[in-house]
């Protein structure tokens, strides 16, 4: 399966073009997003949106979705899971 890199690649023309402006935009309106400020990688596996911080899915932070958008909203979640401690495990008392 082939990887596009969208954010990484110097040419924009065509789609690329669009999806850039579309990130943009997410970013704009969403500045303080997790997305705005760590700006993840975007490829694209088919008609799937990945943004990815990191070197893979297994070991990074990643968001997957139909658009660019839900892509970086599910990013934005990830990351802000990710942030939060473990949950605390409590002893029952029997």
């Amino acid at each position: 399966m082939s990887n596009q890199y969208l954010v990484r690649t110097t040419r924009r023309s065509g789609p690329l073009v669009e999806i850039f402006d579309r990130m943009e935009r997410y970013y704009a309106d969403h500045p303080r997003s997790p997305s705005a400020v760590r700006r993840p990688q975007l490829c694209r596996r088919g008609r799937t949106f990945v943004a990815l911080l990191g070197r893979n899915l297994q070991s990074g932070i990643a968001g997957i979705g139909n658009t660019v958008e839900a892509a970086l909203r599910a990013f934005d979640l990830q990351y802000l899971r990710a942030l939060q401690p473990p949950p605390r495990k409590t002893k029952t008392l029997k």
